[in-house]
């Protein structure tokens, strides 16, 4: 494993388990921190992290917990003795929700708070009452979430300079809707080249379409670990 190799998560973003397992076959030696989001979550439950873990992988359980504190407090231990390495909850549940999350694990998993979503613009800021840009608004949920004991922050890559002003070392960066050059956005609205959000500061790349909607998963991630490394 290079150490370029080492930042990038690859989102399974997959509808079963068997299209999940084939990928991380394919990327065996290139990756192996994977992603596992709501939709492959719904259809296979907590049998599809046991089933990755089996097979040395590292996993972020990316459910993005909002609900009632004590609701989210009891997902978060059950995803803590699962033993996935990484779980994310929205920051915007507030303060008592998340310190109730921070102390509902049970070993060294890394909780981490979604800002705002890499799809969302000002538009839909105001569209929910928000009249902050966003970038002031992932600041704000950002020193939330730090003041109440998060581990870490989702955030675009856009806003990796200021939160790297604003926290340093203290926290971990993961960005989503890192696009290579030579893939399309989709519907990512604030994103860059994993080459620039390294620049930027970013602990971790999170790609999805790019390497498992392409022809050759292994080839495309080839080309990007080629990309950062050169």
């Amino acid at each position: 494993m290079t150490k370029a190799a080492d930042k990038i998560i690859v989102a399974l973003d997959v509808p079963t388990k068997e299209e999940a397992l084939k990928l991380v076959e394919k990327l065996r030696g290139q990756i192996s921190f994977f992603k596992i989001g709501l939709q492959l979550y719904t259809a296979e439950g907590p049998g599809i992290v046991r089933a990755l873990s089996a097979t040395g992988s590292k996993v972020w359980l990316d459910l993005k917990l909002h609900d009632i504190p004590n609701t989210v407090a009891r997902a978060v231990e059950s995803a803590s003795r699962l033993g996935v390495q990484m779980l994310t909850i929205h920051l915007s549940g507030g303060n008592e929700m998340i310190r109730a999350a921070t102390a509902a694990r049970v070993n060294n998993m890394l909780l981490l708070g979604v800002t705002v979503l890499t799809s969302a613009t000002e538009k839909t800021l105001r569209e929910i009452g928000i009249q902050d840009k966003v970038s002031d608004q992932v600041l704000r949920l950002a020193k939330l979430g730090v003041e109440a004991g998060i581990d870490g922050v989702v955030a675009s890559s856009l806003e990796i300079k200021t939160l790297h002003r604003e926290f340093g070392d203290k926290i971990k960066i993961v960005v989503p809707g890192i696009r290579p050059s030579w893939s399309e956005a989709g519907d990512q609205r604030r994103t860059m080249t994993p080459c620039e959000a390294l620049e930027a500061g970013a602990d971790y790349l999170v790609i999805g379409r790019p390497i498992i909607a392409d022809a050759n998963p292994r080839e495309a991630t080839e080309r990007i670990l080629e990309d950062i490394s050169g």
